[in-house]
């Protein structure tokens, strides 16, 4: 599957804030965002030019599939599927998000970052409901379990990302046993559980053009 293998400190730059694309990295005084926080490229220091209303709603298009690392197509795919389904587009777009195995993995505190995540899952590391499953885009349902494997219990980096999570800030919407290394979502999130910078709203008039 294709998948970006940029710089991901470049993105933070080019949208201009803090996306926290790389983990506990982003939160030390090594983050490219702190130390160089203007744009990439040659004339990156000369400024941000006024942007027009398409851009500013491509811009967002783009920060939201490098949060949530996801592709062109694929993006389009949930996009596309949520405006089919009844309710708000612009939330259900956001919900499908949310609830893929990666998003879960990673809010649970099992993986410092979304791309740890999915590494996880390509290697068979995670569990859904006692099964293997290696695929990141996997939507978790209310109640299913998302566990660990067993001989993975001990791997250094899981416990680390564990370790760096404040289990207060954990989602309302999830539930996590740390001594067991598994947790599971106990309702759907709502737009006011979705704490990353996002403007869905701009997205929905890009893809209406």
């Amino acid at each position: 599957m294709a998948r970006y293998i940029g710089a991901k400190c470049r993105i933070c730059r080019r949208e201009g804030e803090k996306l926290f694309l790389r983990g506990s990295r982003c939160f030390t005084d090594k983050c490219s965002f702190i130390r160089r926080g203007y744009p990439p490229g040659t004339h990156g220091k000369v400024g941000r030019r006024k942007l027009t209303s398409y851009a500013i709603q491509l811009r967002e298009k783009q920060k939201v599939k490098a949060i949530y690392g996801i592709l062109e197509q694929q993006f389009r795919k949930i996009f596309h599927d949520a405006v089919k389904k009844p309710g708000n587009p612009g939330e259900n777009l956001l919900v499908a998000l949310e609830t893929r195995l990666d998003n879960v993995l990673y809010q649970l505190g099992l993986a410092s970052s979304r791309t740890q995540a999915r590494q996880f899952i390509r290697h068979g590391h995670i569990l859904v409901d006692g099964k293997n499953t290696d695929i990141p885009s996997y939507h978790i349902r209310v109640n299913q379990v998302i566990q660990i494997a067993e001989q993975q219990r001990k791997n250094v980096l899981i416990k680390k990302a564990l370790e760096e999570r404040d289990p207060e800030k954990m989602a309302t919407w999830l539930k996590l046993d740390r001594e067991k290394m598994l947790g599971q979502i106990t309702r759907m999130p709502k737009r006011e559980d979705i704490t990353s910078p996002i403007q869905e709203s701009l997205i929905v008039e890009f893809y209406s053009k």
